[in-house]
């Protein structure tokens, strides 16, 4: 078996002591501050990434409303736009219908004036030949002195009976 003498066990013991030393004086500090360090970073990693998660949300949320509103808006523009066509269709066909019943009125009123034109023509014409045929009658019928002798006599006759 095998047994250390207790010199070299001192020597290790001094030699692990003065190394524990240096390296938690140059490389624990150091080691030590950069998981530190490192630790704070991805802590501030973590909470710019949640914040950043939180405002996705949000911007989502938001996004998902204006989205809403603008469908409704949609909606409502559209109602308004069927309203408003409904509206000139039937204001359209209102002054079609009073621009047709003008123009019918229009269309008698010329029709009447056109007929009472002819008929008042038409007396006219009829007054001007019975005036010539009863002119021609008279000269026919009265052409000599005893016919015209024996209508005055008649005529007399005739206003003394009334």
């Amino acid at each position: 078996m095998v047994t250390p003498q207790l010199g070299l066990i001192i020597w290790q013991l001094i030699i692990f002591g003065t190394l524990v030393l240096l390296l938690g004086k140059f490389a624990w500090k150091p080691i030590i501050n950069a998981l530190k360090e490192r630790e704070s970073h991805i802590e501030d990693a973590l909470k710019s990434a949640e914040r950043a998660k939180a405002e996705m949300e949000q911007l989502q949320a938001s996004n998902e409303k204006l989205l809403q509103e603008a469908r409704l808006e949609k909606d409502k523009i559209l109602k308004e736009a069927s309203a408003i066509a409904a509206t000139i269709m039937n204001e359209a066909k209102e002054k079609a219908s009073q621009e047709s019943g003008k123009m019918i009125e229009q269309a008698k009123l010329a029709i009447n004036a056109e007929k009472n034109a002819a008929l008042k023509e038409v007396k006219n014409t009829a007054a001007t030949l019975s005036i010539e045929i009863a002119e021609k009658i008279l000269r026919s019928k009265l052409g000599d002195n005893a016919a015209q002798q024996a209508l005055v006599a008649e005529f007399l006759k005739d206003s003394k009976l009334n």
